[in-house]
C-alpha cells in the first residue's frame, strides 16, 4: 500500500519505519525536523505539509499527541477532510477522547471517509518491536482493509466496537495501569521497609494473588528487572505526563457519564502531585518513588 503517515514522534517514528520495512511506501509528516530526518535516513519520503502526506495515499496513519490535534489536524477548511481523498481510510491511532473519536469520525463519514480510531498499547519497546495491541473502533470492514497494515506494526489487533470504541478501551486500560503501577509501588516499598529483598518479594507476589503487569514485566523497584526504565534512571518508556494525559481523558470520560472512578481520581491526583515535583519526563514508574510531602 502507499501509507501517509503524520506524527513521526516517539511511538510513530518506529511504527512508520516498520511498515518501510514491510515493503510499504510511505510518506510522512511532522513538525520536527530531527524526526523527519531520521524517517527519511531510514528510506521514508517527506511531505512538506500534512495535506501533502494524505494526497492519493491508499490509508492515512495519525498518530498525535492530544485530542486538540486530531481535531485540527482533520476538521476545519484546512484540514484534512477537505483535502484528502475520499477513498483514503483514515486511521487513528492517537489517545484521545472517545467523544471527539466519535465527532470526527462522524465528521469524516459525512464527507464520504471510511475512518476508524486504533489506539495502541505496548509503548516505544513495542512499538519498535512491531508487537502494539491496536484497540479498534468503527466498522469492521475498515479494520480487514488496513489490517494488512497493523499487523506490520502489531501482534494483537482487537475490534472493539463502533467508533469511539477503542479509544474508550485504552482510557479503561491505562486507568487500570496507572492504578496497577501504584498499588505495586506501595506493596513494594512497604515490603522494603520491612528489610525485605525487593527481588524475592517481587518473585513471591508474581506467583500470588497480587501479581499483575506492572509487576511482572515492567517492574519499579530499581535493580529488580533488566531492560525496563527502572533499571534506566527512568529514561524513556512511558512519561509521566503521558500518564497523567491518559487519566484524565478516563477521568473526563467517567464524568460524562457520571460513573464512579474514585480509585482513578486517586491515581490522577497522584501523579499530577508526581509531575509537579519535576518528574513528569520520566517513565511513570518513577511513581515508585513518590513521597507525598516532597
Amino acid at each position: 500500500m502507499k501509507v501517509g503517515f503524520i506524527g513521526l514522534g516517539n511511538m510513530g517514528l518506529p511504527m512508520a519505519l516498520n511498515l518501510l520495512k514491510a515493503g510499504h511506501q510511505v510518506i510522512g509528516f511532522d513538525l520536527v525536523s530531527s524526526q523527519l530526518q531520521a524517517f527519511a535516513a531510514a528510506g521514508g519520503a517527506i511531505a512538506p505539509d500534512a495535506n501533502t502526506a494524505a494526497k492519493d495515499v491508499d490509508a492515512l496513519v495519525s498518530m498525535l499527541p492530544a485530542s486538540k490535534h486530531v481535531e485540527g489536524l482533520y476538521l476545519g477548511n484546512t484540514g484534512l477532510l477537505a483535502y484528502a481523498n475520499p477513498k483514503t481510510v483514515l486511521v487513528d491511532c492517537s489517545t484521545i477522547s472517545p467523544k471527539v473519536a466519535q465527532a470526527v469520525a462522524s465528521a469524516a463519514k459525512q464527507k464520504g471517509f471510511a475512518m476508524i480510531d486504533a489506539p495502541v498499547s505496548g509503548g516505544t519497546a513495542g512499538a519498535q518491536a512491531a508487537t502494539l495491541t491496536f484497540m479498534v473502533g468503527g466498522e469492521a470492514k475498515d479494520l480487514e482493509y488496513v489490517r494488512p497494515l497493523l499487523e506490520k506494526m502489531g501482534k494483537n489487533i482487537f475490534h472493539a466496537g463502533e467508533s469511539g470504541a477503542g479509544q474508550t478501551v485504552k482510557v479503561c486500560n491505562n486507568m487500570l495501569l496507572g492504578i496497577q503501577m501504584l498499588g505495586t509501588s506501595e506493596a513494594l516499598r512497604l515490603g522494603i521497609a520491612n528489610g525485605m529483598d525487593p527481588k524475592v518479594l517481587s518473585d513471591i507476589m508474581s506467583k500470588s494473588s497480587g501479581r499483575n503487569w506492572a509487576l511482572e514485566l515492567y517492574n519499579p523497584c530499581p535493580g529488580v528487572m533488566d531492560n525496563v526504565p527502572a533499571s534506566k534512571a527512568y529514561v524513556g518508556g512511558f512519561g509521566v505526563d503521558l500518564m497523567l494525559k491518559d487519566l484524565g481523558l478516563a477521568i473526563e470520560n467517567a464524568q460524562n457519564l457520571d460513573a464512579d472512578v474514585p480509585l482513578g481520581q486517586m491515581a490522577q491526583q497522584l501523579y499530577e502531585a508526581h509531575s509537579k515535583a519535576g518528574n513528569g519526563q520520566l517513565d511513570f514508574s518513577s511513581i515508585f518513588h513518590f513521597k507525598k510531602n516532597a
